[in-house]
């Protein structure tokens, strides 16, 4: 190529591509940055919800405005007395081995009932559980519904068998009448089952990470193409 002659076709070829390249990743990178800060603060709001004060559980003029953004992990503190007879097992994977949640309804004063789970169950343990008896105070975290089911495995009513914390449908099958649209995970009781305490408050944050891949792909990208454009005029002689 002569000093006066043009680029070739590929170079723009290149460029274009280099450019398509280089404008989404560095688009990618940006969605993480905002991603990251979002994150961040969804962590400082639950961790100030789960360390303040407990408060009385909200109400059912409360119920439709409830979500897991503004509510999720709020301490809680609710009186009323346990209806044993209409309690359920949802399947659980915990710490302590595989076995139930034992998710009870609590009858209040304030004429609803709430879901609570009173913690961890072995298999052995299902029927011979601790089931306190009379008025009760109960302390835990506000946790959102968990609908139709876990991970591959579908909640079956109808069969009574249960692989999530779904409010509405347990419920439903128990005929418990008002009841709130969440569950409260509560503290542990004593040393006897069931074993509560064991809400996992923890979030995976792992956006600096893909922030870093996706502005080093951008940079790579620009490097490169910087590169073919030098090789390219040497071999031409400019």
């Amino acid at each position: 190529m002569t000093a006066h002659a043009r680029p070739r076709p590929a170079i723009w070829v290149a460029g274009f591509i280099a450019l398509l390249l280089f404008a989404g990743f560095v688009a990618l990178g940006v969605w993480q940055v905002e991603r990251r800060a979002w994150k961040l603060d969804l962590i400082r709001q639950v961790d100030a919800r789960a360390t303040a004060a407990p408060v009385a559980p909200p109400g059912p003029d409360r119920w439709p405005a409830i979500t897991s953004a503004s509510d999720a992990y709020r301490r809680i503190r609710v009186s009323g007395t346990f209806v044993h007879d209409r309690e359920t097992l949802v399947r659980a994977a915990t710490a302590l081995g595989s076995g139930y949640w034992v998710m009870t309804p609590l009858r209040t004063a304030r004429g609803f009932s709430v879901l609570v789970n009173r913690g961890y169950v072995s298999p052995e343990q299902r029927r011979t559980h601790a089931r306190p008896a009379g008025s009760v105070t109960v302390t835990g975290y506000l946790r959102i519904t968990e609908p139709k089911g876990g991970f591959l495995r579908s909640n079956d009513a109808a069969a009574d068998s249960w692989y999530s914390r779904d409010v509405a449908a347990i419920a439903a099958k128990r005929e418990l009448g008002r009841t709130a649209p969440y569950f409260i995970d509560a503290d542990r009781v004593g040393t006897g089952a069931p074993v509560g305490g064991l809400t996992i408050i923890a979030f995976p944050n792992n956006h600096l990470v893909y922030m870093l891949t996706w502005f080093g792909l951008a940079a790579m990208t620009a490097l490169g193409f910087v590169i073919v454009v030098r090789n390219e005029r040497r071999r031409d002689g400019r």
